[in-house]
């Protein structure tokens, strides 16, 4: 996992590995209680996690070399099922140029893409303790 640099809050991370669930924990807590919101670089396979935005966490990936076209936003819910754990629903996803003229990611292949890389390094749905 890297840590979010120096001048930005330390509740949004860059992940490169699974969370740990109290650190995801924290993230939960700290400005929803029941989601987290990622950013997911489709290229890299990594994801920025928490913040109060998702374009908070797109500027960090950006910053640590990420490609905008790359970046999707999704919300995180721990403790519902694998099936809808997962809101592919943000702000940053409004691409007309892309096509993707919705905050919706509308691509299938790009939300499989998305959704493996938040199975992988954040969850599944899993309840938190």
């Amino acid at each position: 996992m890297l840590d979010a640099m120096p001048e930005h809050p330390p509740h949004i991370l860059i992940l490169e590995q699974k969370i740990e669930t109290a650190e995801l924990s924290r993230l939960v807590r700290t400005f929803f209680g029941d989601m987290v919101k990622v950013v997911v670089d489709i290229q890299r396979g990594i994801l920025a996690v928490g913040g109060e935005l998702h374009a908070d966490a797109e500027d960090l990936l950006l910053e640590s070399g990420s490609r905008q076209d790359d970046l999707w936003g999704a919300n995180y819910y721990p403790g519902r099922d694998r099936e809808t754990c997962i809101e592919y629903t943000a702000l940053i996803n409004i691409r007309p140029a892309r096509g993707n003229r919705s905050m919706q990611v509308e691509d299938a292949a790009t939300r499989e893409r998305i959704r493996d890389i938040i199975y992988r390094l954040v969850g599944e749905g899993e309840p938190l303790p």
